[in-house]
């Protein structure tokens, strides 16, 4: 069986979830491996035990969120191909789907560490947390999701009833989830924050 059939079964489970971007649109932007330029910019911060102002505040949160929908748009060729199960990912592609996925990591891990060991305006400090939150979980089953599927499919071809971890995935769709989206976006408009995650138009 095809892992895509199990990637949109764990898709239905993670129902609640919403985004903006047409699904046709993104469709059309999908490009080929050998096309995606991996992101040159990632949130970076060695600034440490120091007050944050409202501005830097801002530009944090912006280029945390920007970087994290370049990485997302660069890893969805990749993703594919895995998702689909008919090809494999050569050496090239799995040298720099790999690089993607590291920088993802260290984006999200840059984002937190910025945001606990500093002090951001008093209207960032929930705010901030709850977009590290929901990135981080988003690419948490985005990424997980492939080693989920690659589990599933090798247990059907040893003959094995396939284990799926339910809890882990629920776990995370209590913090991603259309609820939360919202909250972000909401967020990022009352303080003018402008991105190109979630679909946004800079």
């Amino acid at each position: 069986m095809r892992r895509i059939s199990y990637f949109f079964l764990v898709l239905l489970i993670l129902s609640g979830c919403s985004q903006k971007e047409n699904i046709e649109d993104t469709e059309d932007e999908i490009l080929s491996t050998q096309d995606v330029e991996i992101p040159s910019t990632i949130f970076t911060s060695e600034k440490r035990n120091e007050k944050i102002d409202e501005e830097e505040s801002k530009l944090s949160i912006k280029t945390y969120l920007d970087s994290y929908e370049e990485l997302t748009n660069a890893s969805t060729p990749f993703l594919d191909i895995l998702y689909d199960g008919d090809d494999s990912l050569n050496e090239n592609e799995l040298e720099k789907f790999d690089k993607i996925t590291k920088l993802t990591k260290e984006n999200d891990e840059n984002f937190s560490s910025f945001m606990l060991k500093n002090t951001l305006p008093e209207e960032y400090q929930a705010e901030t947390k709850r977009i590290s939150r929901y990135i981080t979980a988003s690419n948490e089953i985005l990424y997980g999701l492939d080693e989920t599927l690659s589990n599933i499919t090798d247990d059907l071809n040893e003959g094995k009833i396939p284990k799926i971890n339910i809890g882990a995935i629920k776990s995370n769709t209590k913090v991603v989830n259309g609820r939360e989206q919202k909250k972000i976006e909401d967020f990022l408009d009352k303080k003018g924050i402008k991105t190109k995650a979630f679909g946004r138009e800079i």
